[in-house]
């Protein structure tokens, strides 16, 4: 009998934590750690792995800009870039703890819409942290749109909605065949059709709404999202701030959280939960089984 299918959601900011230098190294020994518990996880679930590209592909885009004999490479190729790299070091991690397992990174490519309105707004959170001067120091530099990301500031980007997985069908497949799937990194290559055909997209798009639109579309049994909060807090950074535990998609609908961060992992879960009436959570990597067992984390269910 087949295990049930858990699609999970790995923030960049968990394999980097916030605040830690952009180290390659560092990276690798973060990465070791998130390996045990997606292991631990492969016990009980057919496991999909979705990964966040946030500081990373910000690294990328300020070495790339750091050559100016050569044009900046443009988003989406940064992010096929991320894809590699971090799907290279999860996939190796992954093996060395479950040699007798399979386990494939595959390049994906995610359909946007150049109409999206989050060109107009851009909220997409990317790269190192900075402080407050630091960051006009950048926006006048560099051109990027800087914003609070709670005491820091950071780079943003246009984040428009995923529309259509490319490679839903390998995904399945490969899935049937009982491997674990790498995919969907940094929530896709965005791109577009064209007359002549597909065409990168200047954006990054949502790796939790992308994880989620993965999760409908393989009718998933649950979605973890795990990022370097250990909850969904309600009035997050202020002192009245207060963890919401076992909760329902319409409760969540009457709140209110950031666009760039929190936001849109509560999104995407309530929108699976909503199509699928799956088990959906949100909390610290280390607390993955937990989270699914409503003992930690955020644990979100249809009523």
């Amino acid at each position: 009998m087949n295990k049930p299918v858990l699609v999970v959601a790995l923030g960049g900011n968990a394999l980097l934590r916030r605040g830690e230098p952009l180290e390659a190294e560092l990276q690798r020994k973060n990465i070791c750690v998130a390996a045990k518990t997606l292991a631990a996880l492969c016990q009980k679930w057919r496991v999909v792995l979705v990964h966040g590209n946030g500081p990373q592909v910000g690294l990328l885009a300020l070495q790339n800009s750091a050559y100016p004999a050569v044009s900046p490479y443009p988003l989406d190729i940064l992010v096929a870039q991320t894809q590699g790299m971090i799907g290279y070091l999860l996939q190796q991690a992954l093996k060395n703890c479950l040699p007798e397992s399979r386990v494939c990174t595959l390049l994906t490519q995610v359909e946007v819409s150049l109409l999206d309105p989050a060109f107009d707004n851009p909220t997409k959170y990317i790269g190192p942290v900075y402080t407050q001067a630091q960051s006009e120091n950048l926006a006048a530099e560099k051109g990027w749109v800087m914003k609070a990301d709670g005491q820091h500031f950071r780079r943003v980007v246009a984040s428009p909605q995923p529309q259509r997985i490319l490679e839903i069908d390998a995904i399945r497949t490969l899935l049937d065949q009982h491997y674990l799937v790498i995919c969907n990194g940094g929530g896709g290559v965005p791109v577009h059709q064209t007359n002549d055909g597909l065409e990168g997209v200047e954006a990054v798009i949502d790796k939790d709404l992308s994880a989620a639109l993965l999760a409908r579309q393989l009718q998933a049994d649950a979605l973890l999202i795990l990022t370097d909060a250990d909850a969904v807090y309600l009035g997050w950074d202020t002192p009245e701030q207060r963890p919401l535990h076992l909760i329902t998609p319409r409760d969540l609908a009457a709140m209110t959280f950031d666009a760039g961060s929190m936001g849109p992992k509560v999104n995407a879960a309530c929108q699976f939960v909503d199509a699928c009436h799956g088990l959906a959570g949100i909390g610290a990597l280390e607390d993955g089984e937990a989270i699914l067992a409503g003992l930690k984390g955020t644990c979100i269910r249809a009523e």
